[in-house]
């Protein structure tokens, strides 16, 4: 189920996964919720790759099966509180979390939406997105180029949010978020309103 904080193209996008999955495998989400009960990897990543290899499944379609199997008693995307309690831990991650939504509340149509791993900011696409790091802070991606500022670094291939987020900023706490940090999180914002070249 799609977080009800997207953006319309992103349910646009969601709804079309969703329709497309019978008519591009052959078979509803209930049947392949139970064809991946016989997956032997119990980690999503593992399972999602199985249902590839085995079924030629790909990552959407994947992630949506994923969801579905998934315990009623466990966080689902549709979950923004719970993702985000169970993400932001850290009192000094999640106070750098609060200064970044402060500084995108100044902007208009920004949809702040809760992954599992990151919180996503879009207007029409994605355009940052952050991510407590272990022991306080945080890192910002941005759809920016990294030659924009010196703050600026190039994001590692590990991150897993949009391949459009060029660019990362290292928070070490709510300080980060002065005015420099706001110009950078408004210039991605800008780059936000279309899809361009993404």
């Amino acid at each position: 189920m799609p977080d009800p904080a997207m953006t319309e193209r992103q349910k646009k996008w969601f709804a079309t996964v969703q329709a497309n999955l019978e008519a591009k495998t052959g078979r509803p989400l209930a049947v392949w919720v139970d064809i991946l009960k016989g997956c032997p990897e119990t980690r999503p990543r593992a399972q999602a790759a199985w249902l590839k290899a085995t079924h030629g499944i790909g990552a959407n379609h994947a992630a949506m099966i994923l969801d579905a199997a998934r315990p009623a008693d466990t966080l689902g995307w549709s979950d923004a509180e719970g993702l985000r309690a169970a993400l932001w831990v850290e009192p000094r991650s999640l106070a750098a979390l609060e200064a970044v939504e402060r500084i995108a509340a100044n902007l208009d149509d920004v949809v702040i939406t809760q992954r599992k791993g990151y919180t996503a900011f879009s207007r029409v696409v994605q355009f940052a997105a952050m991510r407590p790091l272990k022991g306080g802070g945080a890192r910002l991606g941005l759809k920016l180029d990294p030659d924009e500022s010196e703050r600026l670094a190039v994001p590692t291939r590990s991150e897993s949010w949009s391949e459009r987020l060029t660019a990362v900023v290292e928070m070490d706490g709510p300080g980060a978020a002065n005015a420099e940090l706001a110009g950078l999180f408004a210039r991605a914002a800008e780059n936000g309103r279309t899809a361009g070249s993404d």
